[in-house]
Order: structure tokens, then sequence, then C-alpha cells
């Protein structure tokens, strides 16, 4: 069954459509640019290659990571983009795992100095961070973070080699006028490309952008590209109807006062509306494990 597609541009917060800009090779001048753009690199991005997508462990039982675009420059420094749409309550964390990965593939057989090549994790959020920033200050708009390892006493970079980039999209609230850099350019397109029928004026003066709204034309993807993104938009409407129904059933306040047996109630009722097992179990923290078991009890 499809979908109606109302938008002329597809949206760039589905997997498909971020993975369409920035993760394809006939598109790399997009991702080239946006990287340019947000990290603080002494020498330019000239080239990029991607990799495979898929990290296993060292060992057949580690879990394994896929990440949504990872590639590697010229110089072979490391750069992984996460997309990340509902709130993920240890999405640091995962980050830091995700690291840990092209760590690991630099290392050596016979004799090694332990010498790295530069890492950089961007992380692309559709949600802002409930950290210590907002208990300071409620009105935080600092919608870019930037993370390395420092000397805790003088503030100094201790380690320049693995640099963490979150942007909490929702903090980016500039309007057209507001524009002042080309990272500017791209955060306005990504924010605004799903709502927007024509190009804005400002972004008409820019060819690279102009480009990369010509290619996120639904009526100009191919069939099997409409499939795959009409399939992507499903998962998010489902994503967002599971997440409507836990508000309405009272699911935070449940998980806030630790009772069991409300949340197995609902995480039952997802069940029985049909809901994707994988967004049950992202959004309420159940395993798949108690998932089924719960399936053998209804």
């Amino acid at each position: 069954m499809s979908l109606m597609i109302k938008d002329k541009y597809i949206d760039p917060f589905t997997d498909f459509g971020f993975k369409h800009i920035f993760g394809k090779e006939e598109n790399k001048r997009f991702l080239i640019s946006f990287l340019n753009d947000l990290l603080e690199l002494k020498y330019k991005i000239v080239d990029i290659s991607y990799r495979n997508l898929e990290k296993l462990g060292l060992s057949i039982i580690d879990r394994k990571a896929i990440f949504d675009v990872y590639c590697t420059d010229e110089k072979n420094n490391n750069f992984i983009v996460e997309l990340q749409r509902s709130q993920q309550k240890y999405f640091k964390d995962r980050s830091i795992y995700y690291t840990s990965f092209p760590i690991q593939e630099q290392s050596k057989k016979g004799a090694w100095d332990y010498r790295l090549t530069k890492i950089y994790f961007i992380g692309i959020l559709e949600f802002t961070f409930d950290d210590m920033r907002l208990k300071k200050d409620q009105n935080n708009e600092d919608y870019l973070t930037k993370v390395q390892l420092l000397d805790c006493k003088d503030k100094s970079v201790f380690y320049d080699k693995l640099t963490y980039y979150y942007l909490e999209m929702p903090k980016f609230r500039k309007k057209e006028e507001d524009l002042a850099t080309h990272l500017d350019y791209w955060l306005y397109y990504l924010n605004n490309l799903a709502s927007t029928t024509e190009i804005p004026d400002v972004l008409k003066k820019d060819e690279l952008l102009q480009e990369a709204f010509e290619v996120v034309e639904f009526i100009a993807l191919g069939k099997d590209e409409k499939f795959s993104y009409q399939q992507d938009v499903k998962a998010r409407w489902d994503n967002k109807a599971c997440l409507d129904f836990a508000t309405e059933t009272g699911f935070e306040k449940g998980i806030e006062k630790g009772i069991e047996k409300g949340l197995n109630k609902i995480v039952k009722a997802m069940i029985k509306k049909g809901l994707d097992l994988a967004l049950i179990s992202e959004i309420t923290g159940t395993s798949m494990e108690n998932l089924q078991m719960l399936i053998t009890k209804l």
C-alpha cells in the first residue's frame, strides 16, 4: 500500500531522506560542504570515501553497530554522521561507543606505535538534550555543542584526535533573513526542507544549495526510491503514533514512579495496536525478549 505524498521535497529527517542527501556517492559534494562548514579543520576536506556502515565487534558475541553515514577523507580522517529522530536517553553513550569502532580498525599487526588518525562524530538531533545546561538556564539556545578531551585544570585540549559535534536542531530558530554563514544555510535547509514548496531567495544565490534542493524533489525520485521513501515516512508516522499513545496513557508518569505493572499494560496495548516491535522497544526501553514474552501472554 503506497502513501499519498503531497510535499514537494522529501523529509531529511527520515532515514531515506538523510542518506539520499548525505550518504550517496553521487551526492557526496553535499556532505563534503556540510562537514567543511561545520568542522573547524585546518585543511578543508577535498574528497571522501564512503565506508561499510555495519561494524562488527571484536568477537562473535559482541554487539555490532550500523552507522547512518561513515566515511574517510584523503588524509584517512574518520567521520561518523548520525541522525537521531526520537529522544534517546543514552545517545551520548552511544556516540562514544560508535567512535570505538574506527579506533579499533586502526590497530595494526606487528610493530605499531599506536598512532591514530582523527575521528569526528556528528550527531544531528531532532530533539534537545535534557542536561545540566538547561537546568542552569532554561532559555539555553546553544544548538551546536563541540566536545573534546580537556585538561580539567586549565581547560586546554588534552587530545584533539577525538571530537564530537552535537546539533540540537529544535534550537536552530534562525529565519531566512538571519542566515549569516554557509553552515546556517545547511541547517536552515535541513530544518525547513520538508515544509517548503520553493527554494528560499537567500539560498537561490548558492549553486550547491540549489542542487541540494533539486535532488530531493519527490517527483524526481525513481520508482523504487519513491517506495523506499514512502515506507520510511510510514515508519516515522508510526513512531509519532507510538510516542503520542505513550503520552496519552501516562507512560512518562508511570516510568517516573517505576510502576512496572502499568508499563507492561501500556506495552501490551501498543502491541495490540500493531505498532512495530522495534519502535516499542526503543520508546519504552523494553527488551525484544520481554516483548516476545508479553506477546505469548496476550
